[in-house]
């Protein structure tokens, strides 16, 4: 029997999960049931407390509206299904639930890289030109960056789910992670997968670059603007401005880049699911806790808010 022949019988796969331990089951479950909610709360409450509060209806505050919405959605193609593998013991995903799951993944993943590279942009323009802030950044100009992001963000997770499942998988249809990614499914492959493994490579390094291109080339200015500065005032609050999404930027680079821009043969799956558990469950969870911890406007906005709603 052929290979094509072979690949219409995949029908489904099996996704091995984070472990196969039945005492860490339950313990699992209620962690990444906390992990979820306060990821929803945090990310979906971030998104209501700027649309709600006209003094965080800005540049800035729009983007990270957007990262919100964005990370909520990342984390939720991901982790409800693994919470529901703990509590039902079905690890069974159909094929094209497969490629539907990597598509938004990868999508959602994608966007949010484009974001940060907006958002650094966002903070050149703040702190390199204050008096034309905004004028460089109106409206119309921050929604076309927005949409931007959206349409690179799918059409980036449309090429690479197109040449992944484009493949022949006749080897086995056990997934050894807890969701569909593109390592795991090329090792599943009996294709020649060189071509997948380019375009994987150089397209996925090639957005990486352009987005940290951007977000290079802003830090840099903005570091030559602040040491340019006289007042240790002024210093200090141009770098707070920044310190919340740097921290974002170099949590989501440093985990994505150890997945995906490193040869497929030093691929450890035991170490990848670590990694991985990380920068889709925990980065998601940690953004909008960074950008509410380090920003005194997200504070007094959510004491304004939390204020009103005793008082009603």
């Amino acid at each position: 029997m052929t290979c094509m022949e072979n690949r219409t019988l995949v029908k489904e796969f099996i996704l091995w999960g984070l472990t196969d331990a039945p005492e860490l089951q339950v313990v699992l479950f209620i962690l990444l049931t906390l992990l979820y909610l306060i990821t929803v709360v945090g990310n979906l409450g971030m998104v209501a407390l700027i649309s709600w509060d006209s003094h965080l209806h800005n540049p800035m505050y729009f983007f990270l509206s957007n990262l919100s919405l964005v990370d909520f959605g990342y984390s939720s193609v991901i982790t409800p299904r693994v919470m529901a593998g703990f509590l039902t013991g079905n690890k069974v995903i159909t094929y094209n639930g497969c490629a539907t799951q990597m598509f938004f993944f990868l999508a959602f993943a994608s966007i949010e890289n484009y974001l940060l590279a907006v958002m650094a942009y966002d903070r050149q323009a703040a702190v390199c030109r204050p008096l034309h802030y905004t004028t460089t950044l109106t409206s119309s100009v921050c929604t076309a960056l927005a949409v931007g992001s959206y349409v690179c963000g799918f059409l980036y997770s449309g090429i690479h789910t197109f040449f992944t499942f484009s493949l022949s998988f006749c080897r086995s249809n056990v997934i050894h992670h807890f969701f569909c990614d593109i390592p795991v499914l090329l090792s599943l492959s009996c294709s020649d997968t060189h071509t997948t493994q380019w375009v994987v490579f150089l397209l996925g390094g090639f957005t990486a670059f352009c987005a940290m291109l951007v977000i290079l080339k802003s830090y840099l200015f903005i570091f030559i603007t602040i040491l340019r500065m006289h007042s240790a005032e002024g210093r200090q609050k141009a770098f707070s401005t920044c310190a919340s999404h740097l921290s974002v930027v170099c949590l989501l680079y440093v985990t994505e880049s150890f997945i995906y821009l490193k040869p497929s043969s030093s691929h450890s799956m035991d170490t990848d699911k670590v990694v991985a558990v990380f920068y889709t469950i925990a980065i998601p969870m940690l953004n909008p806790l960074i950008y509410s911890l380090r920003n005194k406007d997200v504070q007094s906005a959510f004491r304004k808010a939390a204020s009103r709603q005793r008082f009603s």
